[in-house]
């Protein structure tokens, strides 16, 4: 058994449809980085909902063995794609780069970049874990009430 064959019957999907279901999420990561889409619009809501709503259909559709760790691991995925894609338009989506504030506001400004570019990583991955859980309880859930 193959690495790839090992993934697909533990999560159900191959790892490339993993990696393109997360990619459903890159759109709103990137029209809101570059200002072209806001919050409260419906423009962003169907940006928000319809990626996760495609990933519980597919997870359930083709009947994933275990679709919360499935959508966990597209969860995690999106939430890399999410970290990579903030610090690459970084520097488009702030007129001015954050900085630290508090006790923290003497750092060296070059000190501050990292340590509010670390935190907004973690962040980006921890939201993309967060969307994997809930998704994947609302799919675990569905699939155990259809017949």
């Amino acid at each position: 058994m193959t690495a790839t064959s090992s993934h697909r019957s533990m999560l159900g999907l191959p790892l490339l449809a993993l990696f393109g279901l997360a990619l459903l999420g890159l759109p709103r990561v990137v029209l809101h980085d570059l200002g072209l889409v806001h919050e409260r619009t419906f423009v962003n809501l169907l940006l928000v909902v319809v990626p996760p709503v495609v990933w519980i259909t597919v997870a359930l559709v083709r009947r994933v063995p275990n679709p919360f760790l499935t959508l966990l691991a597209v969860g995690l995925c999106y939430g890399v794609l999410l970290a990579v894609t903030h610090q690459l338009l970084w520097d488009v989506a702030f007129d001015e780069p954050p900085t630290l504030g508090g006790n923290l506001t003497d750092l060296a400004p070059g000190v501050q970049t990292v340590v509010v570019r670390f935190f907004a990583t973690i962040s980006s991955v921890f939201t993309g874990v967060i969307v994997g859980v809930v998704t994947g309880l609302v799919a675990w859930a569905l699939s155990r009430v259809r017949p």
